[in-house]
C-alpha cells in the first residue's frame, strides 16, 4: 500500500503533549496491524539536543544507532515497542548543515539557495525517509513548538506542499490546541483556538482534525461550535481530557473514535484495536498489592523530564512487580553525611542517576557509601556506576584520591578515565560512545540472573570509562566485574557479591524500557526493593 503520512502541529501554547497525542494515535493504529512509525521536527538550530543542559531541553535520549534525540521519541519506542533511529529526529541545524554542505559540493548548480524550495525540500525528503523505506504503512510526523513561531515556518510550509503533493487521502493534520477555562466566567473558551487554527490556515495548512486538551469535558454544543469556525467535521473535533497516567491517552482517544476518523480520512479500513496486552499492564499499574520507595538520587531532579525514560521504567517495572513505585527525588547537591541516615534509611532501593560535571558527585558518593554499608539495594547507571567503583576504592581499597579524570584530572588514582579514543575530540557534539553495544555477561553473577543470557546489547552515552589499571585491585577486593564489551575490554557491568543488590552499569537501561518489556534490569531492582522492604517489615513484626 502507499504510505500514508499524519502531521500533528501544536497550537495556543507548549507542552499540551503533540507526542503523548501522536503516540496514543500510532499505537491504536498498530493494533489495527498498521506498520507505523513516528517521527519528530524539531524547530531549534542545535544539530541534536546531545549538548543541550537538562534544564534547557529535558533529557536527551539515544536509540540504538547511536542518535541523541528529543525525549518524545522515548515516548514513541515505550508505547509502540519498535525501536527509533536517526531518521525519527530531524532538527533544523540538521538541515540547514546537510543543505550548506550540499551548496558547498556545488549540488545546486549555481542557484541561489534560499529556505523555498531548498530547506524545504530538505525538510520533505526528511520526513519521506521513513515512508520511502517499504516498512511502514503510516509515517506519523510531529512538529516541535506552536504554529506562529517563527522558526516553525518552514516546516509549516514543508507540510502544506507535502499535502498538496500527495493528495487527498494520503496526508492529513491533526491539529493539537488548549480550550482554557476561565473559573471567574464559569466557561470553557473556544477563541484560543479558532485564532490557532486561523494562523495555520494562513500558512495555507488546513486542519483536518481538531484535538483539544482541557481539563472539563467539553458539551455537544461547544464541539459543534468549534467545528463551525475552525472547518472540521464535528466527528473530527477530539476531546483530549487531562488523565491521571499517560497510558490512559490510548483508551480515551479510542473512546473519542480519533483512529476511526484519521483511517476514514486516509482512506483505510478500520477495526476494533488489539489492547489485550496494554490494558492488562494498566490493570497492574493501577491496582498495585504493595508499594516499594526508591530513591533517585541527582542534580536534576527538580526538572521531572531530565530522568524521564527511568521515571517511565519503574512504572513499567513496577506493574511487572505488581507494586506502586513511590519515587523520592534526591538532590545530590545537598547531600551530606549529616543528613544522609535522615534522607535515606527508610528507602526500600537507592538508584544513582547519570550525569555530567562535578556538581553533586561528592553527595552521590557518601550515598553509595550508605547504601553499601546498610545493605540497602542500589542500581548505579553511567555516571552513577561510575560514583560507584570511586566510593568503593576510596573506602575499601584506602585510595583516598580515587576519583575520575571528568572531576579531577590530577587524581593520583584515576580509577575512571576518559575513553583513549576520546583523548584527541575537541567538538563536544555528537562525540561520545553513543548507541547500542554488546556486552557479554560473566556466568553466576546477578546480571546472569536479570538477563537470563550471555550477551546482551545496551545503549550508551558517555566519555568516560572503568580504567581497567586498577580492575585487578579492586576485584581483589571484593567488587566483581561482570560484564564487558567484548571487542574494547571495557567493563559495563559492577557488582558486590556479598551485597544482597548492589549493581552498577555503565550503559543506560532505561532507554529500552517498554510498556511490552519492562527492562529486566529495573524489574530484578524493584523485586530487589520488594524483598527488602518485606525483610524490614518482618523485622519490624518480629520486634513488636
Amino acid at each position: 500500500m502507499t504510505t500514508k503520512y499524519i502531521f500533528v502541529t501544536g497550537g495556543v501554547t507548549s507542552s499540551l503533549g503533540k507526542g503523548i497525542i501522536a503516540a496514543s494515535l500510532a499505537k491504536l493504529l498498530q493494533a489495527q496491524g498498521y506498520r507505523t512509525t513516528i517521527q519528530k521536527l524539531d524547530p531549534y538550530i542545535n544539530v541534536d539536543p546531545g549538548t543541550l543542559n537538562p534544564y534547557e531541553h529535558g533529557e536527551c535520549y539515544v536509540t540504538d544507532d547511536g542518535a541523541e534525540t528529543d525525549l518524545d521519541l522515548g515516548h514513541y519506542e515505550r508505547f509502540l515497542n519498535v525501536p527509533t533511529s536517526q531518521a525519527n529526529n530531524v532538527t533544523t541545524g540538521r538541515i540547514y548543515q546537510s543543505v550548506i554542505e550540499k551548496e558547498r559540493r556545488g549540488e545546486f548548480l549555481g542557484k541561489t539557495v534560499q529556505v523555498i524550495p531548498h530547506i524545504t525540500d530538505e525538510i520533505k525528503e526528511r520526513v519521506q525517509k521513513l515512508g520511502n523505506s517499504g516498512d511502514y504503512d503510516i509515517v506519523i510526523t510531529e512538529i516541535g513548538g506552536t504554529v506562529g513561531d517563527i522558526e516553525s515556518l518552514p516546516y509549516v510550509e514543508a507540510v502544506r506542499q507535502l499535502k498538496w503533493d500527495l493528495g487527498e487521502h494520503n496526508a492529513i493534520s491533526i491539529h493539537l490546541t488548549l480550550i482554557p477555562y476561565l473559573s471567574a466566567a464559569g466557561e470553557l473558551k473556544t477563541k484560543p483556538t479558532q485564532h490557532s487554527v486561523k494562523t495555520l490556515m494562513e500558512s495555507g495548512v488546513m486542519a483536518d482534525i481538531l484535538v483539544c486538551r482541557t481539563e472539563h469535558e467539553l458539551p455537544r454544543e461547544l464541539r459543534a461550535k468549534l467545528a463551525k469556525f475552525c472547518n472540521v467535521r464535528e466527528e473530527a473535533v477530539i476531546q483530549s481530557i487531562d488523565a491521571s497516567t499517560i497510558y490512559d491517552v490510548p483508551n480515551l482517544m479510542l473512546d473519542e473514535g480519533l483512529d476511526t476518523v484519521v483511517l476514514k480520512k486516509l482512506n483505510l479500513e478500520s477495526s476494533v484495536p488489539d489492547l489485550t496486552q496494554w490494558n492488562a499492564f494498566l490493570k497492574r499499574h493501577k491496582h498495585p498489592k504493595g508499594e516499594v520507595t526508591i530513591g533517585l538520587i541527582g542534580k536534576y531532579v527538580e526538572l521531572q523530564d531530565s530522568y524521564k525514560s527511568i521515571l517511565e521504567a519503574f512504572i513499567h517495572s513496577g506493574a511487572e512487580n505488581e507494586v506502586k513505585v513511590k519515587i523520592e527525588s534526591i538532590h545530590s547537591e545537598y547531600l551530606n553525611k549529616e543528613n544522609m541516615k535522615f534522607k535515606l534509611e527508610h528507602l526500600d532501593g537507592v538508584l544513582v542517576a547519570p550525569g555530567f560535571g562535578e556538581r553533586g558527585v561528592e553527595g552521590k558518593i557518601s550515598a553509595v557509601q550508605y547504601v553499601r554499608e546498610n545493605n540497602i539495594p542500589f542500581l548505579g547507571i553511567c555516571l552513577g556506576m561510575q560514583m560507584a567503583v570511586i566510593e568503593y576504592s576510596r573506602n575499601v581499597l584506602g585510595l583516598k584520591d580515587a576519583n575520575s579524570t571528568e572531576m579531577n584530572e590530577k587524581s593520583t588514582h584515576p580509577v575512571i578515565d576518559l575513553m583513549e579514543e576520546q583523548k584527541s575530540i575537541t567538538d563536544k557534539g555528537g562525540t561520545m560512545r553513543l548507541g547500542a553495544w554488546n556486552c557479554e555477561v560473566m556466568d553466576d553473577s546477578i546480571a546472569s540472573k536479570v538477563y537470563k543470557t550471555k550477551n546482551i546489547k545496551e545503549r550508551h552515552r558517555h566519555r568516560y570509562e572503568f580504567n581497567n589499571v586498577y580492575k585487578e585491585q579492586i576485584e581483589a577486593a571484593g567488587m566483581k566485574a561482570t560484564g564487558f564489551n567484548p571487542n574494547t575490554g571495557l567493563v559495563e557491568i559492577v557488582e558486590l557479591p556479598e551485597h544482597p543488590w548492589f549493581i552498577g552499569v555503565q550503559y543506560h537501561p532505561e532507554y529500552k524500557s517498554t510498556v511490552a518489556n519492562p527492562h529486566p534490569l529495573f524489574v530484578a531492582f524493584v523485586k530487589a526493593a520488594l524483598n527488602y522492604s518485606n525483610k524490614k517489615k518482618g523485622v519490624s513484626m518480629a520486634q513488636k
